[in-house]
């Protein structure tokens, strides 16, 4: 099959109603990761699909596929599937994964750890400055900030991690040609520009109440820890926390006034659990060991993607491993954006981003404004 027709074929199999990630990935692992095999068996009277799939498998809207490749055919658009080396390996080990995500930007970044900052659409000003000023300490720390693109806490922690010069990932609950709410259409220009926003819904797809708890799955599922701002007793943050902590994943809030609505999610958080935080330092030090696992992980798999699986970097010790010397050797003296790194090193971005971050919580290199990277003495 070539990369058209599998291309096409992901494009029927992520829109047949009902079906849903799930069954798409039970046909995939049924069909030996190959998409047209998976197709077949969708089409045999044992997939026992109702009437509607059924139809759109035997005569699937061809002007809706055609708008869908169409999005995809536009620079810095891809779909990145389940079945790729570069599926986000932290989404594969979360319950309901999504089968595929629509990517608009740096597809890159989603092998970057990751934290998510979320909170209240209604948040206060100080809850706003809260958000900031940890989504701009982390960025610079090497983290990538992932929010949901809502208006209040999560719109304030993309705005302050591009204001730094950082990249931030958004996970929107409409398909990624929509833009909602419709005040953050220059926004999301900017987070395609620099950085990545993504979707598990095909282009087109407006905006539904029941597609933001499954939105706020990849959210959490993409991070290695959640940090909830302000939050009502009734607010959708308290479900990405409640899903980060069924992924396994760590949990942070911010205490408040005791007369504040919008403490009252948080204080509910910290009882059952959560960690609580007051300083972004907090933050990045709790997650820095898993930071360095991943970071570690993804450059020995991505940097050599047809190599025998050898021992990750974090067993040998990062010193030991030519890829970090190459590295180091491409940086120099001077600050190299990402793309410069690239081509002196012959070592893939995505790989890159991961080594930088470790070698970053390792003292040895500076994250500057602009994407740029400094190697310090050492």
């Amino acid at each position: 099959m070539s990369e058209a027709d599998e291309l096409r074929a992901w494009l029927i199999a992520l829109r047949i109603p009902g079906l849903g990630p799930g069954g798409l990935r039970e046909a995939l692992a049924a069909g030996d990761g190959r998409i047209g095999a998976a197709l077949g068996r969708l089409r045999r009277p044992a997939a026992t699909l109702d009437e509607g799939a059924a139809a759109w498998l035997d005569a699937p809207d061809e002007a809706c596929l055609a708008a869908d490749l169409a999005w995809l055919a536009e620079p810095g658009h891809c779909l990145l599937r389940c079945t790729e080396a570069d599926f986000p390996p932290l989404l594969e080990t979360i319950p309901q994964p999504p089968a595929a995500l629509f990517v608009a930007g740096d597809a890159s970044l989603l092998l970057h750890p990751q934290v998510a900052i979320v909170g209240a659409r209604n948040a206060s000003p100080a809850g706003l400055d809260h958000a900031r000023s940890f989504a701009r300490a982390l960025a610079l720390a090497g983290f990538t900030v992932t929010s949901g693109m809502a208006d209040g806490i999560d719109g304030a922690a993309h705005e302050a991690a591009l204001d730094a010069g950082a990249a931030t990932v958004a996970v929107v609950g409409t398909g990624p040609d929509r833009v909602y709410p419709r005040k953050h259409h220059a926004l999301a220009g900017r987070i395609a520009a620099q950085g990545a926003l993504v979707s598990e819904f095909p282009p087109g797809t407006t905006a539904r109440a029941d597609h933001f708890p499954r939105r706020n799955r990849i959210i959490s599922g993409l991070s290695l820890g959640t940090v909830v701002v302000e939050a009502g007793l009734q607010s959708g943050s308290l479900i990405t926390a409640r899903l980060a902590g069924e992924q396994g994943r760590e949990v942070f809030a911010l205490p408040g006034s005791i007369a504040n609505p919008l403490a009252r999610g948080c204080h509910r958080l910290i009882r059952d659990g959560a960690r609580l935080v007051e300083e972004p330092a907090e933050v990045a030090e709790a997650l820095a060991p898993s930071a360095r696992a991943l970071g570690a992980e993804l450059a020995g798999r991505l940097a050599r993607p047809d190599a025998p699986v050898q021992a990750p970097a974090r067993a040998r010790g990062w010193r030991d491993d030519p890829d970090y010397r190459r590295l180091l050797d491409a940086l120099g003296h001077d600050p190299a954006s990402l793309d410069e790194l690239v081509q002196r090193s012959g070592l893939a971005a995505a790989a890159l981003s991961s080594m930088l971050l470790m070698l970053e919580l390792e003292d040895r290199v500076a994250t500057l404004p602009g994407n740029r990277y400094q190697r310090l003495p050492g």
